[in-house]
């Protein structure tokens, strides 16, 4: 079978109505040319002639579902990604925000396969902070909040992950944390005993609690200005004052309309204090 044909902007829009409408997941203000790229994917992947065949498939196989959504949203991460990003956090941010208090809570929003969420989990582990960690771990998708709660990866994403620690100076190596199993790694399941894995929608879910810390990382990349904005607003809310936003390195708040409530903190590694409610 030929390739489908890439989808039309009224193909799209059809798609995001029916998904909406049936699933209530909203997707009409992510990035176009990244969400048509995605369905154009997924077309190909399942063999779609085109969007109708995709809709009907929504339609009757309600399983089918989550793959979609596995499919939409981006889970491509590795361990202590950005090691001079981890750097800041464990000399300046970590250390700032331990001066008035004596436990911290994270929120990982987008948190994907977890690998973000073990390398914290690391870090604050050889800070000696592990046990005065309240972490939360949210993501879209189902089968990935699944699959970082099993910490279960495969070894060939092990030379990366070890690179970045390596660069990151870790006070071990990383292997003192899993163990490989069958071409895969385990994690060390002591590490996330304090975390909570939860299905959130960053999009349309509220602001559950306040974090002295919110990592929402290489995220936003895939909304437009109007939904940033919007989840900007969420993420704000959801930090204590004299909290902590780390975004990724491709993003920015400089244009976004709370950027006041804010101060830069570290411009190279994307870190935000709020200073206003």
């Amino acid at each position: 079978m030929s390739l489908s044909l890439d989808p039309e902007i009224n193909e799209l829009k059809q798609l995001t109505h029916y998904v909406k409408e049936k699933y209530d997941y909203d997707f009409k203000e992510y990035a176009m040319s990244s969400f048509k790229r995605r369905i154009k994917r997924i077309l190909d992947l399942y063999k779609f002639k085109d969007v109708d065949e995709l809709i009907t498939a929504l339609d009757t196989r309600e399983e089918f579902f989550e793959e979609f959504i596995s499919e939409i949203t981006v889970n491509v991460t590795e361990m202590f990604r950005d090691p001079t990003f981890w750097k800041a956090l464990k000399e300046h941010i970590i250390p700032n925000i331990m001066l008035n208090h004596n436990k911290i809570s994270i929120w990982h929003a987008g948190c994907s396969s977890g690998e973000e969420v073990y390398s914290m989990c690391i870090m604050l582990k050889e800070m000696g902070m592990l046990d005065k960690a309240k972490i939360v771990a949210t993501d879209i998708d189902r089968g990935i909040i699944q699959k970082a709660k099993n910490g279960v990866y495969s070894a060939k994403s092990m030379d990366t992950n070890k690179k970045n620690y390596l660069r990151y100076e870790g006070k071990f190596a990383l292997e003192d944390y899993c163990r490989e199993v069958n071409n895969e790694v385990l994690m060390d399941k002591s590490l996330v005993e304090n975390v909570s894995f939860r299905k959130h929608d960053l999009v349309q879910g509220s602001s559950f609690s306040k974090f002295d810390l919110v990592l929402c990382r290489n995220v936003m990349i895939y909304f437009n200005q109007t939904l940033q904005n919007k989840v900007l607003h969420k993420l704000h809310d959801s930090l204590f004052k004299y909290g902590y936003l780390a975004i990724g390195s491709k993003e920015s708040l400089i244009w976004c309309d709370i950027a006041h409530k804010f101060v830069v903190v570290n411009n190279e590694e994307k870190i935000y204090k709020k200073i206003k409610d």
